[in-house]
């Protein structure tokens, strides 16, 4: 443990510099790409998050389910802003399957959050589902943030497994964090560092090789396993 001259326990030295701001980009990978969310979207992704996927989709999203394209597209709207960058999900035929968004980017201390995570059904247990987040992963990553962060309503079951399965690491619970759609929400939080995210990418990356799937599709060894490894320091 390093100490200061007064003998107190400090921080270790970072030789750093404040990476550029997270905006628009799009991602490529085997099964999926990411590209940054416009009104061009709004058509593919109302059938494919309200007509084609069941109300439980948005129950704990700030907003939604949506009664008609206009209240959707007023939602897609507001996931714009100082500090945010929305981004679509595409599946390797080019059809808009689901949304996600840097959030809370803040680049002068390294920190950038992945949220407003929405799957379509088409896309929930997917392996372009997977890929999506290792690519938003990777790119905040190579750009030189410390810190990205996952958070959730705590209540939310799955959300919190995609997590830990993806290898982000439990931080703790803030409670009565938020009201939203007239209830409470206490949020779990969850974060990668830039020095667990080598051990990880390289735990995604095995996971996603196509060796790693079968004759069916099925991958043969599970992310949460080797990410679970990949932890262990």
């Amino acid at each position: 443990m390093r100490v200061n001259e007064f003998d107190q326990p400090v921080g270790e030295p970072v030789a750093w510099t404040p990476p550029p701001v997270v905006s628009g980009t799009t991602l490529s990978g085997r099964t999926c790409r990411v590209e940054p969310l416009t009104g061009d979207h709004l058509d593919a992704l109302h059938v494919a998050l309200v007509v084609d996927s069941p109300p439980q989709t948005w129950t704990y999203m700030s907003a939604g389910p949506f009664s008609d394209k206009a209240a959707f597209g007023d939602y897609l709207a507001s996931l714009a802003g100082p500090g945010r960058s929305p981004h679509v999900i595409l599946d390797a035929a080019g059809r808009p399957r689901g949304i996600a968004c840097y959030l809370r980017i803040t680049p002068e201390v390294g920190s950038v959050e992945v949220g407003a995570i929405t799957y379509s059904t088409a896309l929930r247990r997917t392996t372009a589902a997977t890929e999506a987040m290792h690519l938003m992963a990777d790119h905040a990553f190579e750009l030189g943030y410390r810190r990205y962060e996952w958070k959730c309503d705590a209540l939310n079951a799955a959300s919190r497994r995609a997590a830990e399965r993806l290898g982000f690491r439990y931080e703790g619970t803030f409670r009565n964090a938020l009201v939203y759609k007239g209830r409470n929400r206490d949020t779990a939080w969850f974060s990668i560092t830039d020095v667990e995210w080598p051990r990880v990418r390289e735990a995604h990356r095995a996971w996603l090789a196509p060796e790693n799937f079968d004759d069916t599709g099925s991958p043969v060894r599970r992310l949460g396993g080797l990410t679970a490894v990949a932890q262990i320091t």
